[in-house]
């Protein structure tokens, strides 16, 4: 009886597969030995008030938190998909795309969501118009043009600070333990959406458009609308990112809305507006990469207040990188840079205020090959915060209570990738 029903589901599985003209699974195994430290200190002086030595105020140095872990994705984030395509004549193809995060470092997360991606498309000599869960135009710049992709501690601080901004505010829907949640930010991915890809044959030139809806109620009358934040307008976003690429050149520019925060009965939405560019060139012994980015996090009201309102956020940051081929490994570098601006009035009162927040980060790594599905990787790295900043390269967060300020992260990654 087991034999039977093992050849049916046999059976089925192939008669799935034969109605596609290609179906592929597909995935990426990456484990890696982690450390991570966050170091705080007391920025406030030693003050001895009188001949006899009795501080008013003793300095209280440094305090430091660390961890160390068996991480996943240190270098490629670990998943498992699933994809095919079918052949409908005439130049046009269906396809489908299901791509789904892994913890194999623990187990608890595996083909559970598709929240790396989970799309259905349409293609031909038009382009490709894709629907579903997919990654952002304004994504793309900050991975394709980091020599590190976005993974481990090497990561830039663009895409830290711009991950950050785009948060939903608000309480989003509570999280299962271990899986990811979807509903908290719409920087990397974005769900809901319809993307148009143009076709490939257009001499390097390359571009896409997307957009990603709310899936809010709209209530008639308006006065109907339940009185809770973040329940009107949140979770919105367009963009769309155009490029050209040929030959040791790539070359992209990108832009996108996303919004974040909305309160109907006040009347306000709030976005957080991306645009960057970003470049790499293969000089064959060296590639060389850089992006620069702005963002803008905002506060739109339909009736502006009298005293103006909450100022913009505005955070602009640069990097650059490279790698260096050497036999069959790849050494990495990068360094970026971040740097708010609060808008905020003077403060004659406390000086400090008027400093901006802002932090660099410096990455290095290498990558050996195995084979061209097998690698070995080791990556370090530090970044320095002033003025209130907080970027950590991963793992804890840093202790600001007591009179703490964050300065230093540093950590490293020595791990191995499978891909299949």
């Amino acid at each position: 009886m087991k034999k039977s029903l093992v050849a049916l589901a046999a059976l089925a599985v192939a008669g799935v597969a034969s109605a596609q003209s290609s179906v592929t699974l597909f995935g990426v195994v990456d484990a890696s030995i982690s450390g991570y430290s966050s170091t705080s200190r007391d920025l406030q002086p030693t003050v001895f008030p009188n001949a006899f030595g009795i501080p008013v105020y003793l300095n209280q140095g440094s305090v430091k938190v660390s961890s160390r872990q068996l991480a996943n994705s240190g270098y490629n984030s670990s998943r498992l998909g699933f994809r095919g395509t079918e052949d409908l004549g005439g130049g046009l193809a269906a396809s489908f795309w299901l791509e789904a995060p892994i913890t194999n470092d623990d187990g608890q997360q595996g083909v559970s969501t598709f929240a790396r991606r989970s799309t259905v498309s349409l293609s031909g000599g038009f382009g490709e118009l894709r629907l579903g869960r997919d990654y952002t135009p304004t994504f793309w710049n900050d991975t394709v043009f980091d020599p590190f992709g976005t993974n481990g501690v090497g990561t830039n601080l663009i895409f830290s600070a711009a991950n950050a901004l785009n948060t939903f505010n608000g309480t989003a829907p509570a999280a299962v333990p271990g899986i990811s949640n979807v509903s908290t930010s719409n920087y990397v991915r974005a769900s809901n959406t319809i993307g148009y890809f143009l076709p490939p044959n257009l001499g390097g030139f390359y571009g896409q458009v997307q957009y990603g809806f709310s899936e809010k109620n709209k209530y008639s009358p308006g006065t109907a609308t339940p009185a809770t934040d973040n329940i009107a307008r949140t979770g919105r976003y367009v963009g769309g990112r155009f490029g050209y690429a040929n030959g040791p050149l790539d070359v992209a520019v990108a832009y996108g809305s996303s919004t974040v925060g909305d309160q109907y009965y006040i009347g306000t939405t709030t976005k957080t507006n991306t645009l960057n560019l970003g470049a790499s060139y293969d000089f064959g012994p060296v590639k060389l990469f850089g992006e620069v980015s702005k963002l803008k996090n905002k506060v739109d009201y339909e009736v502006t207040p009298f005293l103006g309102g909450r100022p913009d956020v505005d955070v602009t940051g640069y990097l650059l990188g490279v790698t260096v081929p050497v036999g069959a490994g790849l050494i990495r570098a990068s360094y970026s840079q971040v740097k708010y601006d609060r808008n905020l009035p003077f403060d004659f009162f406390n000086p400090a205020n008027n400093n901006d927040p802002k932090a660099n980060k410096l990455a290095l790594g290498y990558v050996h090959n195995l084979s061209k599905r097998t690698a070995l990787y080791a990556t370090i790295a530090r970044v320095s915060n002033k003025n209130g900043a907080a970027f950590t390269v991963g793992g804890p967060a840093f202790i600001t209570t007591g009179g703490f300020t964050p300065k230093s992260s540093t950590g490293y990654d020595f791990g191995i990738r499978h891909a299949f």
